[in-house]
């Protein structure tokens, strides 16, 4: 397959443009600025465009991986409006305007797959308080991979939506519970199976179906 990745530099998007690289796939990985990736910043329409007139062959799978998780120490008496407008900027506008600029590559392929990295924090039914920006923007990408999922089905695209874990990253911390690399090899799995039998699922990196 042919995969795009996006937010490749580091954590899960490095580890999975490495095992499926080593699965036999073609992939270019993604980064604002990274020696060896290709420039992608997903809050800037003309970065995308730019790297959607520079493919020249049918996209197999897009992976929206880019994220961030600003309001991580924020008490609520915080979360500031800026804070709000940058995270959804990445997390929800951008990976919506990158489908859409990637669709004409995905429809070239006979088996495309949209796979949107969230979170089980998207979850309405698990809701302990607390990080309402990323919790809020990591729902509304929920939202947005379900809807996808049903106007996208007739074109034959597949859109899954997944929590990666609680990874070993510079998000996650040292005392996550799996490694990048563990991750990674979950959400490959979760990638292969993904189909238009199963096409808005949402599930974990190791295949189980999460309350919505």
């Amino acid at each position: 397959m042919r995969i795009l990745v996006t937010g490749a530099n580091r954590g899960i998007g490095a580890a999975l443009c490495t095992e499926l690289s080593t699965r036999g796939n073609t992939v270019t990985g993604t980064a604002r600025n990274a020696p060896g990736l290709a420039p992608l910043d997903v809050t800037d329409p003309a970065s995308i465009s730019a790297l959607a007139r520079g493919i020249d062959a049918p996209l197999d799978a897009l992976i929206c991986n880019a994220g961030v998780f600003l309001d991580m120490a924020q008490d609520i008496d915080g979360y500031p409006q800026q804070m709000w407008a940058d995270s959804f900027a990445v997390n929800v506008t951008g990976v919506f305007l990158t489908v859409q600029a990637m669709l004409p590559h995905l429809r070239r392929s006979r088996t495309a797959k949209i796979m949107i990295i969230s979170s089980q924090m998207a979850s309405d039914e698990q809701a302990p308080g607390g990080c309402y920006i990323y919790r809020a923007s990591k729902a509304a990408a929920l939202n947005l991979g379900r809807n996808l999922s049903s106007d996208l089905k007739s074109q034959g695209i597949s859109v899954g939506i997944y929590h990666p874990g609680w990874v070993q990253t510079d998000m996650g911390g040292a005392s996550a519970e799996i490694t990048a690399a563990q991750s990674a090899t979950g959400l490959a799995d979760r990638l292969e199976a993904l189909s238009l039998q199963n096409t808005g699922c949402f599930e974990t990196w190791d295949g189980q179906a999460l309350p919505t």
